[in-house]
């Protein structure tokens, strides 16, 4: 059902000009030491923190949802037969050395690329958005490869080659399940010592899984934002984790989702009531202005690109007027920007 607020917003109320030095190229040179933005939903005032005061912000009690989720090394030099260059971007795998890519520079079904010596790719099927389906032959599973050639996937506004730094740092600290194609950024600037300060103040934390897929850095391509479609993303979330939500949400304790990807798997899973089911499947949920949430009680969060699903979704969350407020506040105290960028709590 659309609301009658998503009805009249449009593309354009989610544009604004973000100086292209804003937009961090390299991970902050200590983890965790990034800058912290608070948010009050509730009035729009903002407060300029470091993310080791996260702390300030949290009582005793309250949940953090934490995505675990892997980024894998998916972007694959490779050969043409006639020796040019070419890419194999891996997306989901299907099965063991069948996956969905995109591919750089051959397409075609049937068509052969080398990723290494003895190692071949075939395109064995076309799919929708130039999703290409590839079979690795010449190798027992070819995930065994990939930390060996396959470089990190560092977003396309990042521009310059990945290195051996990125292989750490756009990882969470706490990421162990393979199957990402971006990282969830949010939970970027954590630190084991943080996670064991939060601890020890009585701050509950739990682990849930989606695998980011390319639709992250999707583009809102229509102008009435409902329109939009976003592509489907696998999740899992365990028994544990959902009893300790619900059991959060019982007791009138709040839950905080660490990163967009923890909320739209909570606001996926959640039943009528905001009651967390586990359990496993994809989730397509476009949480825009005029979405009421079931689950959550904050979000962290990094700062967005325009016109994005990202910033719709935390413009449903604290208003359109104060994250809009809150980004042009950032923008001025110079903040850095995506991925690699500073961090913001909603609450």
């Amino acid at each position: 059902m659309i609301t009658p607020v998503a009805e009249l917003l449009k593309l354009s109320d989610f544009d604004f000009n973000l100086p292209e030095p804003l937009i961090a190229q390299e991970p902050c040179v200590v983890r965790g030491n990034s800058r912290l933005m608070a948010l009050d939903r509730k009035t729009g005032v903002v407060e300029h923190r470091t993310f080791s005061d996260l702390e300030r912000y949290l009582i005793p009690g309250d949940l953090l949802v934490l995505n675990d989720t892997r980024v894998i090394p998916c972007r694959l030099p490779a050969k043409k037969p006639g020796g040019g260059k070419a890419e194999i971007f891996l997306l989901s795998e299907q099965g063991r050395n069948l996956w969905t890519a995109l591919i750089k520079g051959l397409g075609g079904v049937g068509k052969r690329l080398s990723v290494a010596s003895g190692i071949e790719t075939e395109i064995t099927a076309q799919g929708k958005d130039g999703v290409w389906t590839v079979r690795f032959h010449g190798i027992a599973d070819i995930r065994d490869l990939l930390p060996k050639i396959g470089w990190i996937p560092l977003p396309p506004y990042i521009k310059r080659t990945p290195t051996e730094i990125d292989r750490e740092r756009y990882q969470t600290v706490y990421a162990s399940q393979d199957g990402a194609v971006a990282a969830p950024t949010a939970g970027l600037h954590f630190t084991p010592e943080l996670l064991e300060k939060l601890k020890a103040n009585n701050i509950e934390i739990t682990f849930i899984t989606l695998h980011v897929g390319p639709g992250t850095f999707q583009p809102v391509r229509v102008d009435s934002i409902s329109e939009h479609r976003m592509l489907p993303e696998q999740y899992h979330i365990s028994e544990d984790a959902a009893v300790r939500i619900n059991r959060a949400r019982k007791e009138s304790r709040r839950v905080l989702a660490v990163g967009t990807t923890s909320v739209r798997t909570l606001e996926s899973v959640a039943d009528a009531e905001g009651v967390v089911v586990p359990g496993e499947g994809s989730s397509e949920l476009f949480i825009y202005p005029g979405y009421r949430f079931k689950v959550i009680d904050g979000i962290i969060t990094n700062f967005h690109l325009p016109k994005s699903t990202l910033l719709m979704l935390v413009s449903a969350f604290a208003g359109r007027e104060h994250v809009l407020a809150a980004y042009r506040a950032a923008i001025a105290g110079q903040y850095r920007f995506y991925s690699y960028g500073d961090a913001m709590v909603i609450l």
